[in-house]
C-alpha cells in the first residue's frame, strides 16, 4: 500500500486574506502546492488528502484542489472547531481551531497506510517526498516509529526578516527534542538565534523542523489522547493551541516511540515576507531549468 500525503491546508484562507491571493511563483504562474503534488506523486505517494476548513470548500476545491485530481488520488476532511473528544465541548470563547494535532485528527477516520504530513505553504524539494516515501513504504502501521526530515538551518532563512523555527537535537540519527526558536536570521558571522531568550551564534548547520514529518495511523490514537490532555490542563480556552511536536514529544518522552531524523538535500523555500518572493521565484526557475523539474511542470 502506497504513503498518503496529508498536506494541513485549512488555515490558508486566513493566512493568505483569501484564497485568490495565492501567488503564482513556477515559471509557468505555478503554486507553491503543484510542487509539493508533483513531488509526492513521482516519490511514489498514493493518495493527497487536504485538511481544509468548510467555509473555504467550494474555494479550495475549484482553485487549488481541482488542479490535481487528474493527476493523483485526492480527498478532502475538515478541521471543525466542534470536532472534540468525547466528553469535551467548545468553550463559549473559543472562535479559531486548536492547533496542527487538531488538523491531522480530521484525517483519522480515512488514513489506514504510515503518511507524511507538510504545510501547505513551503516548497520542500524532491529529496523530502523521496526520503518520506522510501522510509513509509518501510513502516509497520501498527508501529510508533515515526520519520522528520529536517532541514540544515542555514537553508531555511530569510534575508528580508527573522524566522521561527523548531530546532532539532539530534543522538545517532534519533530526535531527542526540537525547541521553538525565534527572531532567527542571517548575521556575518553565521546564523543569529534567539533560544528560549538566550541569543547566539551558530553557523546554520544544525537541522531544524519545518514540520515535514513521516507518522504511522497508531499516531491517531496518541494524539486522541494528548488532546485531551491538553484540554483538559489548557488555560487558554480562547487561543491555546496543540501543535505536533509537542505530541511528539510526549511519545517520546512516554518510551513509546522514536523518531528518526534525515536530512533534505534540497533547501526549503517560502515567503514568509513579500520580498521572499523573487527569490523563490529565481529558486523555481533555476531548478526547471536545471532539469529537476520539466516546465512547464504538469505537461501531461
Amino acid at each position: 500500500m502506497k504513503p498518503t500525503l496529508l498536506i494541513l491546508a485549512a488555515g490558508m484562507g486566513s493566512r493568505y486574506g483569501g484564497l485568490k491571493q495565492i501567488d503564482p511563483v513556477g515559471p509557468a504562474d505555478e503554486v507553491i502546492l503543484d510542487y509539493s503534488v508533483f513531488d509526492a506523486k513521482r516519490a511514489g505517494f498514493g493518495k493527497v488528502v487536504f485538511v481544509i476548513r468548510k467555509d473555504i470548500e467550494e474555494a479550495f476545491r475549484e482553485q487549488v484542489g481541482g488542479r490535481f485530481e487528474d493527476k493523483i488520488e485526492v480527498e478532502y476532511v475538515f478541521q471543525e472547531l466542534e470536532d472534540l473528544p468525547d466528553g469535551f465541548s467548545v468553550p463559549p470563547e473559543r472562535a479559531k481551531p486548536w492547533g496542527t494535532v487538531h488538523a491531522m485528527l480530521a484525517a483519522r477516520e480515512i488514513i489506514k497506510e504510515p503518511f507524511g504530513v507538510i504545510n501547505a505553504d513551503d516548497f520542500y524539494g524532491p529529496s523530502a517526498f523521496q526520503i518520506l516515501a522510501d522510509s513509509l513504504n518501510e513502516k509497520d502501521p501498527t508501529s510508533l516509529e515515526l520519520v522528520l526530515v529536517g532541514y540544515p538551518l542555514k537553508n531555511t532563512v530569510s534575508t528580508n526578516g527573522t524566522v521561527s523555527r523548531g530546532m532539532c537535537e539530534v543522538k545517532d540519527g534519533q530526535l531527542v527534542s526540537v525547541t521553538e526558536c525565534h527572531e532567527i536570521r542571517p548575521v556575518e558571522e553565521g546564523i543569529e538565534v534567539n533560544r528560549e531568550g538566550t541569543v547566539q551564534v551558530v553557523d546554520g548547520n544544525q537541522l531544524v523542523s519545518m514540520n515535514t514529518w513521516g507518522f504511522t495511523p497508531a499516531l491517531f490514537e496518541e494524539a486522541i489522547q494528548g488532546f485531551s490532555s491538553f484540554l483538559e490542563s489548557n488555560d487558554d480556552p480562547a487561543k491555546g493551541e496543540y501543535y505536533i511536536p509537542t505530541l511528539v514529544q510526549e511519545v517520546m518522552d512516554a518510551g513509546k516511540g522514536s523518531v528518526e531524523v534525515l536530512e533534505a538535500n534540497d533547501s526549503w523555500l517560502g515567503v514568509t515576507y513579500p520580498e521572499d518572493k523573487p527569490m523563490v521565484q529565481e529558486g523555481l526557475k533555476a531548478l526547471a531549468d536545471q532539469g529537476v523539474y520539466p516546465n512547464p511542470l504538469w505537461t501531461t
